[in-house]
């Protein structure tokens, strides 16, 4: 019941692959591989990589689907304007339950993702890559993709590259929260608005971008403007990554070409010929009744005139035989439970926006129905970051979309049929259990100096816990990678100099033949350029 999808599904392709090419032979693409079945990458002066981006309508892949080239270009004017070099970041942290496109891609196809930011980092003059991640089987991948082409954070590189982990929360992958999360903070959001292309990392401009996307910008970037427009709709070229789950025979991603039926890609996955409704664009996102369903194309525009949102490409059907109000009030619980705790609406709201889905599901008519969808309009447009506006957006679809089975509840109380949990959420207490890969350091604190001022508690909170004698405890404890950072600042901060990092070289990927450049895979270059200008090729 609403169990969580496996971090690699199985992954299926429409028509000729693209992004998923290779899928067929292995596992996963190491650089070799790559370099088999992708073939070499040229580099590419900074205007001409935002030319490429504009002529094929690349736009993020996260959900926001801002335009990739006006962020391209909005950081290059920052960069210039201040004289500084920008900072690239991947965003592969995918806290959402239904979704697993991105993680799919970083754990079979890494060097894909690493070829669009690299193409970024040249063209920005950029000289830091960070990727940022959720799961161990995605941090375990993308290391080994930076050691195979000889990146790492080491210092005097002409491009200093990391990785880092961020909780498996919806909240930490808001572009804000990854920001955060880079300079040591809490991956949540700021609570106020700025621009990454403006003020990112550090401060500097930051180009941030879904890792999708950076890999529809790596294959454009080989077979051209021209022969990846021809591939799906005029308007929205290429392929997208799809996750299809809820009731289907086993959930998958599928990588399609925009314009193919959303019925055939229901039918790929073993949909019910004719589910009672789609949810289309996660957990943020919009239902869409059968017959729109059945009516709609993959795409953005299709989806939006049938009332539903491609978004981050999370498709979930439900059958007939289950109760969709029950269904929704699972996803509502969590998304109450996934808050940042910062601002009224999220902590306070979405919990009372779920209590009044139960009461109204449990009997308490139009009262209970007329209480939350005030609560929803209580929390729209007020929050610190878009959860509680993404929230109240599932909840009103929720309850446009199911007229008939809202009104069985609301005057009859109740609709007849039990709730199977076709809608996957994460496991219980996934995020206290979190896996990592070790770093080989551990945290040491000498009694003789500590006076239990507690900041490496509160630094690291998931190592250190305060003793009822108000010291905090373990004595000792084995440091994760992701949380390297956090140690050494809570090693820094001890007022009394009683915490140590007692640090191991961590245990490095087998590779063969590591690459003597750490750069574009071979097959041309140019010299690096500061910012976008005219260019020229």
């Amino acid at each position: 019941m609403n169990a969580p999808i496996p971090d690699v599904p199985e992954v299926r392709v429409v028509g000729l692959p693209q992004l998923t090419q290779g899928f067929d032979l292995v596992e996963r693409l190491d650089l070799p591989m790559h370099l088999k079945v992708h073939g070499p990458l040229e580099a590419m002066t900074g205007e001409r990589l935002a030319q490429l981006a504009e002529a094929i309508s690349l736009t993020g892949r996260g959900g926001a689907g801002f335009p990739f080239h006006r962020k391209l270009r909005a950081v290059a004017k920052s960069a210039i304007r201040r004289g500084v070099r920008p900072v690239v970041v991947v965003n592969g942290s995918e806290g959402e339950p239904p979704c697993r496109k991105d993680t799919v891609m970083l754990n079979r196809a890494p060097h894909l993702i690493l070829d669009g930011a690299l193409l970024a980092a040249e063209a920005l003059g950029a000289r830091t890559l960070i990727v940022v991640v959720t799961r161990n089987s995605t941090e375990v991948s993308i290391r080994a993709a930076l050691a195979e082409r000889g990146l790492s954070d080491r210092r005097g590189a002409a491009l200093r590259a990391k990785v880092v982990r961020t909780p498996e929360r919806m909240v930490s992958g808001e572009a804000s929260s990854v920001i955060r999360a880079i300079g040591g903070g809490p991956a949540k959001p700021p609570g106020r608005r700025e621009r990454a292309a403006e003020s990112g990392v550090g401060g500097l401009p930051t180009l941030l971008s879904n890792a999708e996307t950076f890999a529809q910008l790596a294959v454009a970037a080989r077979i051209g403007a021209r022969r990846y427009c021809g591939t799906g709709l005029e308007d929205e070229p290429g392929t997208v990554m799809l996750t299809v789950s809820g009731a289907v025979a086993r959930p998958m991603v599928i990588e399609a070409p925009t314009g193919v039926p959303l019925r055939y890609i229901l039918q790929m996955a073993g949909a019910p010929p004719m589910p009672q409704g789609v949810l289309t664009g996660g957990y943020h996102g919009d239902w869409m009744d059968a017959v729109s369903a059945h009516e709609a194309v993959i795409s953005k525009k299709s989806f939006k005139s049938l009332g539903g949102a491609l978004g981050a490409g999370a498709i979930l059907p439900i059958g007939p035989e289950t109760c969709p109000l029950g269904e929704a009030l699972h996803v509502a619980n969590w998304l109450a439970a996934e808050t940042a705790g910062q601002c009224g609406p999220c902590k306070l709201g979405l919990p009372a926006a779920a209590g009044g889905l139960s009461d109204v599901i449990n009997g308490g008519g139009q009262a209970a129905l007329e209480a939350l969808r005030a609560v929803i309009q209580a929390v729209k447009a007020r929050g610190a970051c878009q959860h509680p506006d993404g929230s109240a957006r599932f909840f009103n679809s929720t309850l446009a979309a199911f007229t008939d089975d809202l009104a069985a509840h609301v005057l009859n109380g109740g609709c007849g049929r039990e709730t199977t949990g076709v809608l996957p959420l994460p496991s219980e207490g996934y995020q206290e259990h979190v896996e990592s890969i070790p770093s080989g350091g551990k945290l040491a604190i000498d009694w003789t100096l500590c006076e239990g001022h507690g900041l490496c508690a509160d630094i690291l909170p998931e190592l250190f816990r305060m003793s009822p004698d108000g010291f905090p405890t373990p004595a000792k404890a084995d440091v994760p990678m992701h949380l390297q950072g956090a140690a050494m600042r809570a090693v820094r901060r001890c007022p009394q100099l009683a915490l140590r990092l007692d640090q191991a070289p961590p245990p490095q990927p087998k590779v063969e033949k590591p690459p003597a450049r750490a750069a574009l895979p071979p097959g041309g270059g140019g010299g690096r350029r500061k910012a976008l200008g005219p260019g020229r090729g």
